[in-house]
């Protein structure tokens, strides 16, 4: 699993129908443009907010069966996905939300303000999957919800040291203030029994909402549903390895080894078999 991977719901992966591959790399490209022009580059907000729109023009051109005045091929491509498999458009407009919200706004001041913005940076390509697969009933989708809400936390807390770079803080106000945790603190990588008690708080949350959401990938059938299987296990074995960092996210990110996958495989073929969640909050084995 890449960064791209965690911070939304699985959408490139050769475990994937292979007639879904094309319209996903599509969906994938446009999420990747946007995403990119809100933050890469040397651009500044007016000029990225100006990016954006142009975007959205494209967007509303092909609402209108009309040709895009920009990124006209890549639109083109997503006209014929969009057709092909009645997507709507209304996820593709809450990305761009999304992506306008991440240039302005900093900081977040409490947990709902936070899952409000992954409301619109995450949940989009989680809809427009099982729309893809003709599976977007309300069960599916506010599972696939709760999976994209924790991949994109996830995410978060294993950033918070380049996020501050970019001087966003993604940990809600409230939860500083309630820890004592300072911006001071995150800026100079400070990990102590605050950092590590709101930090504990964090992750229990996002393990909570992940596998609130886990059942979804025993509802997909074939390799979709393998490959949801491995996208939840992967996820909580990242929040094992923050937990065996004992929080320290600022000096050595967590990452995983060979062996770590090697445990995510495990636990995906376990739970396909049993037809099963049966996740433990901690590791299978042991300290490793």
């Amino acid at each position: 699993m890449d960064d791209d991977q965690h911070e939304n719901f699985p959408i490139a992966s050769v475990l994937l129908p292979k007639a879904l591959r094309a319209p996903v790399g599509i969906i994938y490209q446009v999420v990747r443009t946007a995403a990119d022009i809100a933050h890469e580059g040397d651009w500044s907000a007016a000029e990225r907010h100006a990016r954006l729109a142009d975007f959205r023009a494209g967007l509303d051109a092909l609402a209108q069966r009309r040709t895009a005045p920009v990124h006209a091929l890549l639109f083109g491509k997503l006209a014929g996905v969009v057709t092909q498999y009645d997507l709507p458009l209304a996820p593709f407009y809450d990305l761009l939300d999304g992506c306008a919200q991440d240039i302005d706004t900093l900081r977040y001041e409490d947990r709902a303000a936070l899952l409000d913005y992954c409301r619109r940076s995450a949940h989009p390509v989680g809809h427009l999957i099982l729309h893809l697969i003709g599976a977007a009933t309300p069960h599916n989708l506010a599972d696939a919800e709760a999976i994209c809400t924790a991949s994109q936390l996830i995410s978060f807390w294993l950033e918070v040291a380049d996020d501050w770079k970019r001087q966003h803080i993604y940990l809600p106000q409230a939860d500083l203030r309630r820890f004592g945790v300072t911006e001071a603190q995150i800026a100079g990588g400070v990990v102590d029994d605050a950092w590590r008690a709101l930090m504990t708080h964090e992750v229990a949350f996002v393990r909570a909402t992940l596998l609130r959401g886990a059942p979804l990938a025993l509802r997909i059938p074939g390799r979709l549903g393998i490959e949801l299987s491995g996208a939840v296990h992967a996820g909580l074995r990242f929040l094992e390895r923050i937990e065996r960092a004992d929080y320290d996210v600022f000096r050595a990110r967590p990452v995983l080894n060979p062996f770590d996958w090697c445990v995510v495989a495990a636990r995906t073929v376990a739970m396909q078999l049993s037809r099963r969640v049966g996740v433990a909050a901690r590791s299978i084995e042991g300290k490793a």
